[in-house]
C-alpha cells in the first residue's frame, strides 16, 4: 500500500557528519520514492545552498523548516529537552505532532531524541515505556530477527516487557510479513527455571495470550539462527548484546582482510570468491539494518546511528517509509487494547 501523503520530518543536523550525510541520503530517497514529501529541519542556509548546488532547490517535494539550534551528541537529555526546543531535532518530532508529518528520522543523540519523543509525542495507551527495535539480519537469506529493547531502557519489569512482545510481534508481522512471529525472552539459559523472577513473570503473561506465538526463552547464541522471530530483553542488555555482535563481525572481516594480504594463494583465493565474501558479510553491515525504530509512540521516530552514512542513512529513511505505509502505531494500538486483558 502506498500511501499519496507521504510526508517525513528529517532533522538534517544530527549525528556526526551533519548534513553531508542526511542532506545526500534526502536526495537519493527523494528520486527513488516518487511520493515522499521531506520536511528537512535545520539550518536554511546549509540545507538551501547543498540542494542549489544539486538544482534541487525549489523542489516541488522538499520543505525546509528553518532551525537555530542543535542537539550536540555530547547534552545530556533533559538539558536537550530544556533547552534545545528550537533545534532541528525537536522540530522534525514537533511537525509529527501536529500531523505536518507522519514519521520523523534522526541520527542524533539517541538519549536526547528519546526524551524528546516521549515529551512531544507521548506513549500509546496501555504503553508505560516506548522501546528501541532493530531488524537484525539472521542465518535465512532476506529474513531478519526483531530485537528490543536496544538500549531505551536500562532496566524494565515484567508488565514493560510484556508490552515489548507485543509491539515487537507486530512489528515483525507489519514490517516483515511474518504471519505468527515467533517470541522468545532473551535470558541466561532455555530451562523454566533460569533467570530472573520478572523474567519468569514475562513468560508467565506470555503463555497466558494465545495471540502470542510465544516459544520460550532463548540465548545469545541463538539471536541470529531464526530460533524466534522476535527476541525481547531490557535495554541494558539488548544494547550490549547488539554492539557486541557488531564488533564481532568487523573484527573477522578485518582479520580475513588481513589474512587475504598476506598469503599469495589466500588473494587468488580471495579474488575468486571476491563476491561471494561480500554477499557473506553484507547483512552484518550495520549500515543494511540501519534504523532502530522508537516504537509505543503516538508517532513514528526511527533513530539512525550517529555515525551513520549516506547508504545507512537513506535506509533508516527507507525503514520510516514502510512503517509508514504499514501503518505500524495503529497496529500496534490495537494489538495492545486487545492483548491486555489476557494479562489481567
Amino acid at each position: 500500500m502506498t500511501l499519496i501523503n507521504l510526508t517525513i520530518a528529517l532533522d538534517v543536523m544530527g549525528g556526526d557528519q551533519g548534513p553531508h550525510v542526511t542532506l545526500s541520503a534526502a536526495i537519493l530517497a527523494v528520486e527513488n520514492f516518487p511520493d515522499l514529501h521531506l520536511l528537512l529541519c535545520g539550518d536554511e542556509n546549509v540545507i538551501v545552498d547543498t540542494l542549489s548546488k544539486k538544482q534541487l532547490y525549489p523542489h516541488p517535494r522538499i520543505t525546509v523548516f528553518p532551525t537555530t539550534q542543535v542537539v550536540e551528541m555530547d547534552d545530556k537529555p533533559i538539558f536537550a529537552l530544556r533547552n534545545k526546543k528550537q533545534s532541528s531535532m525537536r522540530k522534525a518530532l514537533d511537525l509529527v505532532h501536529d500531523g505536518q508529518a507522519q514519521a520523523c528520522v534522526s541520527a542524533g543523540n539517541t538519549g536526547a531524541l528519546f526524551s524528546m519523543a516521549h515529551f512531544v509525542l507521548k506513549t500509546l495507551p496501555g504503553v508505560e515505556r516506548p522501546a528501541l527495535i532493530s531488524a537484525l539480519p539472521s542465518n535465512k537469506p532476506n529474513q531478519h530477527v526483531f530485537m528490543l529493547d536496544l538500549g531505551a531502557n536500562v532496566f524494565c519489569d515484567s508488565s514493560v516487557l510484556y508490552q515489548f512482545a507485543i509491539m515487537g510481534s507486530v512489528m515483525a508481522k507489519e514490517v516483515d510479513g511474518i504471519e505468527n512471529p515467533k517470541v522468545a525472552l532473551l535470558n541466561m539459559g532455555e530451562e523454566d527455571n533460569k533467570g530472573s523472577d520478572h523474567i519468569k513473570q514475562t513468560a508467565s503473561y506470555l503463555l497466558a495470550n494465545d495471540d502470542i506465538n510465544y516459544i520460550g526463552f532463548i540465548e545469545g547464541n541463538d539471536i541470529f539462527t531464526n530460533k524466534a522471530d522476535v527476541i525481547v530483553c531490557d535495554g541494558f542488555v539488548g544494547n550490549v548484546a547488539l554492539k557486541t555482535c557488531e564488533g564481532v563481525a568487523r573484527m573477522v572481516y578485518t582479520q580475513l582482510q588481513e589474512i587475504i594480504k598476506k598469503h599469495f594463494l589466500a588473494q587468488i583465493i580471495g579474488k575468486l570468491l571476491s563476491s561471494t565474501i561480500k554477499k557473506l558479510f553484507k547483512p552484518m553491515n550495520p549500515d543494511q539494518y540501519n534504523g532502530a525504530s522508537l516504537i509505543g509512540l503516538r508517532g513514528i521516530v526511527v533513530k539512525s546511528h550517529g555515525n551513520a552514512n549516506v547508504t545507512a542513512f537513506y535506509t533508516a529513511i527507507v525503514e520510516a517509509v514502510t512503517e509508514v505505509e504499514r501503518q505500524v502505531p495503529t497496529k500496534i494500538k490495537d494489538k495492545l487494547e486487545h492483548s491486555l486483558c489476557h494479562k489481567e
